[in-house]
């Protein structure tokens, strides 16, 4: 009988993750063009649990462009584009094992349909990824993550075009060829389910040119599944080593009672949400996902040679997770909506605390797949304060990843083959969805405000000393015990 593991595996992944859009700054040096992201702004004065680019249309699009006193915080970032080289000896210095972050593709293909790509982009990543590794660290590197040019969206309605899959496969084929032996781990999309939550930051369709959006936002989905696959087969053919990711955005939903129409419901939201992992792992579509765009009226052209594409298949699932929510009846009819779970505790954000979720998750998973997983990002905002003396305590970040990183040790116990865990972030960088720096997640601090003020400086937070400790100890029982720091 097959012995079941003690413990987290001797050569886990304990990692930190980022993206380019969200730290690098210099949005308009070494050759790089505006990407989408660069149009998320920040506003005073909003709710706490706002969102950014859910939607966009042409004219919001050009006002953004055009608006001479807005804050755009992702324009900055946290200055990592030369920042890089110490902040990375700052997460050696905690021991991580693996940095995760994105490529921008608009530094590559600053319009995203040149036949060449930017050489002095290439050759700021060429000076990151070889800071990483002799850093010992190993990297994992995500192709696309809200960074696509922007003329690929204004010029080719984004993802919506057919195009847009050779443009994404030639971008892909540069990577691959240029870090062969460099870079093994790739996530293809950043949380490719999403086309709710971050529709345009993901899919850069203007709403305006598109009569049915919700239809559109899935034939855009099928053309990304279809370059993604096209983009594992290259990596496969390119270095048999290279291991090719899916990754998604990985909060489940629990049914709102125990009525059978409220358990079907959310049976139902929750095969939806991995259609995307089933088409990437499994080489094909489901039928649940068929009958979900039939019932919905939603029109969707496969080309005649689309089934073939698709059976070449990723090698294992990362994913993010933040917090779970809630489904019933009601809420799957309406646009397959899920809300958040009152009966759970949430950071000032509204995003609920459920480490819980992260081991069923995990399991659920597992049972599905059979692969290798990746927690590509877990991690909590909060407000951070200076103390007169320079110290920041952040004992409520502590605490939730101590309780979550419990949960993926049970997993393990469980029989789930977990390879590495990252926390989001290790760094303070610009929020996703508000683009403040006020919503922090790092372990350092950065000393900048959500208008790009401040020195910049870094700063270690009590949560630095904390997963040093855990990273040391390979994450054992007594590490994982709260502390007095």
């Amino acid at each position: 009988m097959r012995n079941l593991p003690s413990g987290f595996p001797d050569d886990f992944l304990w990692g930190g993750a980022i993206a380019a859009n969200q730290a690098e700054g210099a949005f308009d040096l070494g050759g790089k063009r505006i990407c989408l992201s660069d149009l998320s702004e920040y506003c005073q004065n909003v709710a706490l649990e706002k969102k950014a680019n859910l939607d966009m249309s042409s004219e919001e699009i050009q006002n953004a462009l055009t608006k001479k006193n807005g804050v755009f915080p992702k324009r900055w970032g946290i200055d990592f584009y030369h920042t890089y080289p110490s902040d990375l000896k700052l997460l050696a210095d905690m021991g991580l094992k693996s940095f995760r972050t994105s490529i921008n593709w608009s530094r590559i293909f600053p319009n995203g349909d040149e036949d060449s790509p930017n050489e002095e982009g290439l050759r700021y990543y060429d000076g990151l990824i070889d800071t990483i590794l002799s850093n010992g660290m190993v990297p994992m590197i995500t192709v696309s993550h809200y960074e696509m040019p922007l003329h690929l969206s204004l010029s080719y309605n984004g993802w919506y075009s057919r195009q847009m899959i050779d443009f994404f496969v030639r971008y892909c084929r540069v990577l691959f060829d240029r870090y062969r032996g460099k870079v093994r781990h790739w996530i293809l999309v950043n949380q490719i389910n999403m086309i709710a939550q971050e529709s345009y930051n993901h899919l850069g369709i203007p709403s305006d040119r598109v009569e049915n959006l919700s239809e559109a936002k899935y034939q855009a989905l099928h053309h990304e599944l279809l370059a993604c696959a096209l983009a594992a087969r290259y990596a496969h053919q390119a270095d048999p080593g290279n291991q090719v990711g899916v990754m998604l955005c990985g909060g489940p939903a629990y049914p709102a009672t125990c009525s059978p129409d409220d358990v079907m419901a959310t049976l139902r939201h929750n095969q939806m949400e991995l259609f995307c992992s089933d088409v990437l792992l499994r080489g094909r579509y489901p039928g649940y996902a068929l009958r979900f765009f039939k019932e919905n009226g939603y029109r969707i052209h496969f080309g005649k040679h689309d089934e073939e594409i698709l059976s070449n298949r990723a090698d294992f699932l990362a994913f993010s997770y933040y917090y779970t929510r809630v489904c019933d009846k009601k809420s799957f009819e309406n646009h397959n909506h899920a809300y958040r779970n009152s009966n759970l505790p949430a950071n000032p954000w509204g995003w609920s605390i459920d480490p819980l979720g992260l081991r069923f998750m995990l399991n659920t998973f597992y049972d599905r797949y059979q692969c290798p997983i990746y927690i590509a990002e877990n991690g909590i905002g909060y407000f951070d304060r200076i103390e007169n003396d320079g110290s920041i305590h952040d004992p409520y970040r502590i605490d939730y990843l101590r309780q979550h990183l419990c949960q993926v040790r049970e997993a393990v116990l469980d029989g789930v083959d977990v390879r590495g865990y990252y926390v989001w972030s290790p760094i303070d960088i610009v929020s996703c969805s508000s683009s403040e720096m006020s919503k922090r997640y790092g372990l350092i601090y950065v000393e900048q405000d959500d208008l790009g003020r401040g020195s910049k400086k870094r700063i270690l937070k009590d949560s630095y000393f904390w997963y040093r400790h855990v990273i040391e100890t390979n994450g054992s029982d007594e590490s994982l015990i709260p502390t007095d720091l």
